[in-house]
């Protein structure tokens, strides 16, 4: 069995975070492994306190799973100060980690921030060039670019920008357009894009954090970037379809809506 690691915040209603990337290795037949960065108090109605988890805890986190267990993939989420941040891209070169997924998670959908602003730059310089893709949003584009993306038309343009600022592949996520759910992917050579149908459901908390967890466990599977991001869109698009309602806000997703099948089967 393949072997994934999340490195990110807990959500404490279990729809995003940590406990959305260890159900995404589950459903896709990996074995999820964790590293809390902060502990957060939220629930369907969005995020009501966060706690950061000191350098030296995640630091021992990382240390520990590394030295005892492989590791054949890495999803990077909620990551909030610059000493974390530094921490992690330093103990991933120490232990040599590959197939590292980055999303830069920066609000929650209730609009509380979960990234420091004066992070930003440690997280493009520390940790974009140790990954295989991060898989930003339009406004996280925009904001990591310093202008606007905001357009379908803009979406080439900015996919290269971030390219240059060390990934090896850029998943920019459209979600935010009108019209069909339409991601790009950029590996410095061709540009992907990957277009479904918007299914109407509002529940649809944990949506990054799931696609970034997915294409994790699909590059531990031994998937090529651009075969990981169509099959993840795949997975996420029937984990929203078969979202669920819990609690009185947005609700979260379903995550074992069908039988797991091996990539090719």
């Amino acid at each position: 069995m393949k072997q994934v690691l999340t490195i990110a915040g807990s959500d404490s209603s279990g729809g995003a975070g940590i406990q959305a990337d260890l159900k995404t290795f589950a459903a896709l037949g990996t074995y999820g492994m964790s590293v809390i960065t902060a502990v957060t108090a939220q629930n369907t109605q969005g995020v009501h306190r966060i706690e950061e988890i000191s350098r030296e805890t995640v630091k021992a986190q990382i240390d520990a799973v590394f030295s005892d267990i492989r590791v054949d993939a890495v999803k990077i989420g909620m990551v909030y100060s610059v000493g974390v941040i530094e921490q992690i891209a330093a103990s991933l070169r120490q232990w040599g980690a590959g197939n590292i997924v980055v999303d830069p998670v920066m609000a929650a959908k209730s609009g509380h921030r979960l990234l420091r602003p004066d992070a930003i730059k440690a997280l493009t310089e520390q940790l974009f060039p140790l990954a295989a893709v991060i898989t930003p949003n339009l406004p996280e584009a925009g904001i990591l670019l310093g202008t606007e993306v905001g357009g379908e038309e803009e979406m080439e343009p900015a996919a290269a920008r971030l390219f240059r600022l060390g990934p090896r592949g850029v998943l920019l996520k459209g979600g935010h357009l009108a019209g069909p759910a339409s991601d790009l992917f950029y590996d410095g050579v061709k540009y992907y894009r990957f277009s479904c149908r918007r299914i109407e459901n509002k529940n649809t908390h944990g949506t990054g954090c799931t696609l970034s967890a997915a294409i994790a466990a699909y590059l531990a599977l031994g998937l090529e970037p651009a075969i990981a991001v169509a099959k993840a869109k795949d997975y996420l698009t029937g984990a929203i379809e078969h979202g669920f309602t819990l609690g009185k806000g947005v609700g979260p997703l379903q995550h074992f809506y069908k039988k797991f099948t091996q990539p090719g089967s």
